[in-house]
């Protein structure tokens, strides 16, 4: 029986979406499927609270998507994809009104931080310098790298626990600057390799800063399906892939799912011990997301916090690593770490005049039902005295919630999987490719392969590399 398609794609998140294209660019056919209506997985936009407000239901603020060095390779431009940048990349606000900036260059920045200027400098400078020749050996699977002494450098401070490399900054207002970028990694910050992703988003945002996509993101994933179409691919919406027997028979079957789901649908298909090993992938702390209609901008006590796309409210280091080491335990803390998105401030199309939208996040145990509301809202008021009287309307999801509108989100794990150092290198399972299953054909292209979470299509494109050496005897590269 002759296939219809090379390649069929399952799941148009990033990593999905970027999986088809580059299996489209090499001259193949290829099918993306979507449980959905319409693409894009962690990349949606919609009116949640009142009309007239369009808010990102998941994923918000994108660093890497600005800085992915397969992304910066497509015309994106052409398909209508457009960021705004704020003045201010991120704001991390203290009680006493005071605030730490991530600022457009690492002179600007450090100058800010007073006498640890010199030690962000010292920290930053080299790693901006270097990172966009070495940013595609970093957003790759464990291999040989192009560029070795540069990644040795990043690797020494990487593979640090975020708590151990502030002892480089002696000020609070540094050290809180740090533990707000390295509480991205969704892990207590005594934990190995916590700094990794915090030289990332501050390295990317010298270098990128941290944008957002005017109209929403909806708008990365309609730009990426818009190229994907024009190469000649076919997207089908509305197919609820629960079983091989769904897929069309391909070649090459690409999953941008996470484990869980893969061995619901594909199980039987699988070694013993490839299946045990996917039994055994752990999922990290989950969130509890909350959007606003505002009645104006919010008034933070820091006026620069005021003109940050993003806000961390947590306070000092000693309180974010205290509180995200307590959610990691399976406690729902009072005064948990905030992360904060303020995009209508700089994208009028996100609300109607004179009105505001913004989100927030917090971290909580994985599959939590635990109403956080009341604490979020707090931790604003506490930075931004006045906040909960411009509230219009509000859109709560809790974990399960946040599954139910995207199940690769496994109790609210918007990572597709805890990125701690025991599975940094071996996601989803220890095999010579971490994109092959055991079964030839099926590989796995989410946020559940190296490099991890984060919308930069890196997993999918390396996913798509493989399958095209292994299946169809091409070889392609960035």
């Amino acid at each position: 029986m002759n296939n219809e398609y090379d390649a069929v794609v399952v799941g148009s998140g990033p990593n999905g979406l970027s999986a088809a294209i580059v299996l489209q660019e090499a001259g193949l056919s290829v099918l993306l499927l979507e449980a959905k209506d319409t693409v894009g997985g962690g990349l949606r936009s919609a009116e949640l609270t009142l009309p007239g407000f369009i808010h990102d239901v998941c994923s918000a603020i994108h660093p890497l998507a600005a800085g992915s060095p397969f992304f910066n390779k497509l015309p994106l431009q052409q398909q209508g994809l457009k960021y705004v940048y704020p003045k201010i990349a991120a704001a991390h606000p203290f009680d006493d009104g005071s605030s730490a900036l991530l600022q457009g260059s690492v002179d600007e920045t450090a100058a800010a931080l007073g006498e640890d200027g010199s030690a962000y400098a010292d920290l930053l400078a080299p790693l901006v310098k270097s990172w966009p020749a070495m940013a595609p050996d970093v957003l790759a699977p464990l291999h040989f790298p192009k560029h070795p002494l540069d990644m040795a450098a990043f690797g020494l401070n990487a593979l640090r626990s975020a708590t151990s490399l502030a002892d480089k900054f002696k000020t609070a207002k540094a050290r809180g600057l740090w533990a707000g970028m390295a509480a991205h990694s969704i892990q207590p910050l005594s934990n190995l390799a916590t700094s990794a992703i915090g030289l990332v988003l501050l390295a990317t945002g010298h270098l990128k800063g941290w944008p957002a996509p005017v109209g929403g993101s909806i708008q990365i994933a309609n730009a990426l399906a818009g190229y994907f179409l024009s190469l000649g691919g076919k997207i089908q919406t509305g197919v609820h892939v629960r079983a091989m027997s769904d897929v069309p028979t391909a070649k090459a079957i690409l999953f941008d799912l996470t484990p869980k789901q893969i061995l619901d649908i594909a199980g039987e298909r699988f070694s013993p011990l490839y299946k045990w090993q996917l039994e055994r992938y752990r999922y990290g702390m989950g969130v509890f997301k909350i959007d606003w209609a505002l009645d104006g901008p919010i008034p933070f006590k820091s006026t620069e916090a005021r003109e940050a796309g993003t806000v961390h409210l947590g306070n000092t280091l000693e309180e974010i690593a205290s509180n995200e080491l307590g959610t990691s335990r399976g406690q729902h803390v009072e005064k948990p770490f905030v992360l904060l998105a303020q995009q209508s401030l700089f994208d009028s199309s996100r609300a109607p005049a004179g009105k505001h939208t913004a989100l927030a996040y917090c971290h909580v145990p994985n599959g939590s039902t635990v109403d956080m509301t009341a604490a979020i809202e707090n931790q604003v008021e506490r930075f931004a005295p006045g906040f909960k009287d411009l509230i219009l309307a509000k859109h709560t999801m809790n974990t399960k919630e946040v599954e139910a509108y995207n199940p690769n989100y496994i109790g609210g794990d918007i990572n597709g999987g805890v990125i701690d150092l025991a599975q940094l290198f071996t996601r989803p399972a220890l095999r010579p490719s971490p994109y092959r299953t055991s079964s030839k054909g099926i590989y796995i292209c989410s946020s559940s392969t190296p490099p991890g979470g984060g919308v930069h299509g890196m997993c999918g494109y390396h996913a798509a590399k493989q399958t095209l050496k292994d299946i169809f005897q091409i070889n392609t590269s960035l």
